[in-house]
């Protein structure tokens, strides 16, 4: 049952709400940022550091690993021993490994910072999800959650655009660093205004409860066996250890064995399968992996196609990408605040948006395949994608956790995140397979392989909305029956 409705009461506003939560989305800004700015850097690092291509894999995929592996953990950590102190640590210590990364003098160091600092963004953004659920109630969360959901959208498509321009700024030789050296000043910044906005953690007399350490370690080897082939399968699938999949399915195995027995030993398991029995929670958890699994392998693709197929600047290729950015921001802020009225069926509605607006840029590629306009000729059905995009990351977090306690804000906000990373490792593994294996085929052909690259984009996104619509009709169908639903449309 919802905190909102259990316990109003309890409930007073923090007259310095919108300003902490401020500083939350900069903070989440940065840490989601560094998924995809780096990409348009890679030929930069590489002719600067001399990074082999497996390195280069490294230096994207290695954030992504770690990224993912701590996110439960670092939620739980949070909503246990303090959100406030948690949320510094990762700031901190993320700002300081860009300042590390920026100066590395070689690709193996380079690596290494790269494993560190995803750890750090891991330990950041379930600190959002849990503030968002601390400080606002009702409304006002879905348009802070709204808010959240723009800077997920943007961060993830600006990135290239972010990282031209510094390229084009600072030059090719070392204009790779500012990537990194971006982050030092917003970083420092923030930790200021962490200190004075974010709500100071609340000091309990109780029993502390533990820490659940071998629950996180099954956890963590379940979460690294199964990304860590996806993330190395991104292009060449073959070489993948994919045996890594089955010590990924006994290690979560042995991680549910073990949660039961806390839950009888102790009653504090890392992750309390009681949230995920939850139908609002588990479903909107589903469509969140089955949805990133589509939505950002599509900059990964085009990416590549823009700048290899097309000869494209690493500026030019992000000015392409912005039109995306731009519908999502505006329709993130919108949905956040219509989420409470449409519940559901907004979902379902921007789901069939952003297929919609892939699809049509499939085929505007395919008709300017050999045209200098085609950065253009794609602005306005990756407008409209990211137009519908907006309309699903942000409700589709507000519902699933509309019926989870905010004191266990931070734990389900990591278990969402673990799901998005995942999603996003399975779909560029899917994506750059049949991307790379129909350039191979075709003797080079981009065009034939960013239209079959697409093409798995677009059948992710409709799989997100086959469970969107079947979340729908089954709720209807308990509403027909008398069977109590939650007021916002299909959850």
């Amino acid at each position: 049952m919802s905190d909102d409705r259990t316990a109003p009461e309890a409930y007073t506003p923090d007259p310095r709400r919108w300003r902490a939560l401020s500083v939350c989305l900069v903070a989440g800004f940065m840490s989601l940022l560094d998924v995809s700015i780096v990409n348009v850097a890679l030929p930069a690092m590489q002719a600067g550091l001399r990074a082999s291509a497996a390195q280069l894999s490294w230096i994207v995929s290695g954030y992504a690993l770690t990224f993912g592996l701590v996110l439960v953990a670092s939620g739980r950590l949070g909503d246990d021993r303090g959100r406030r102190r948690m949320f510094v640590t990762g700031l901190a210590l993320f700002t300081l490994t860009s300042a590390v990364a920026g100066f590395a003098p070689n690709p193996e160091v380079l690596v290494a910072v790269r494993l560190v600092q995803g750890v750090a963004a891991g330990l950041l953004s379930p600190q959002v999800v849990g503030f968002i659920q601390d400080l606002f109630r009702g409304p006002e969360r879905g348009t802070a959650f709204g808010m959240f959901g723009a800077v997920v959208g943007i961060s993830t498509a600006v990135g290239p655009l972010l990282g031209g321009l510094l390229l084009a700024w600072a030059g090719d030789a070392d204009g790779w660093r500012w990537v990194f050296f971006v982050n030092i000043p917003i970083g420092a910044a923030a930790l200021v205004a962490a200190f004075r906005l974010l709500p100071a953690d609340t000091v309990t007399t109780g029993e502390r409860r533990p820490l659940d350490l071998g629950g996180s370690v099954l956890l963590g080897v379940a979460v690294v066996a199964l990304m860590l082939p996806l993330v190395l399968a991104e292009r060449d699938p073959a070489s993948a250890p994919w045996w890594l999949v089955a010590v990924s399915v006994a290690a979560l195995v042995a991680f549910v064995a073990w949660e039961r027995r806390a839950k009888r030993v102790h009653g504090h398991p890392l992750i309390d399968f009681a949230l995920l029995r939850t139908r609002s929670y588990a479903v909107g958890a589903s469509l969140g992996t089955v949805y990133f699994a589509g939505f950002t392998s599509i900059f990964f693709v085009l990416t590549l196609y823009l700048q290899n197929g097309l000869g494209y600047t690493p500026l030019q290729t992000g000015l392409t990408m912005t039109a995306f950015a731009l519908g999502s921001a505006v329709t993130s802020a919108l949905s956040g605040r219509l989420v409470a009225r449409f519940g559901q069926p907004m979902i379902v509605v921007g789901l069939a948006t952003v297929m919609v607006g892939l699809g049509v840029t499939d085929l505007v590629l395919a008709a300017t395949a050999h045209s200098p306009w085609t950065g253009l000729a794609i602005a306005g059905p990756l407008l409209l994608a990211g137009a519908g995009g907006g309309l699903v990351i942000a409700p589709n977090q507000t519902l699933a956790l509309s019926e989870i306690p905010h004191t266990s804000g931070g734990t389900a906000g990591g278990v969402l995140q673990t799901g998005q990373r995942i999603g996003t490792a399975i779909g560029l593994s899917a994506v750059g397979a049949v991307f790379f294996g129909r350039l191979t085929a075709s003797g080079g052909d981009w065009a034939d392989a960013i239209s079959h690259g697409l093409l798995i984009t677009v059948g992710l996104v409709a799989l997100a909305l086959v469970l969107g619509v079947t979340d729908l009709v089954a709720a209807r169908r308990a509403r027909g029956r008398g069977t109590p639903v939650t007021a916002t449309g299909g959850r």
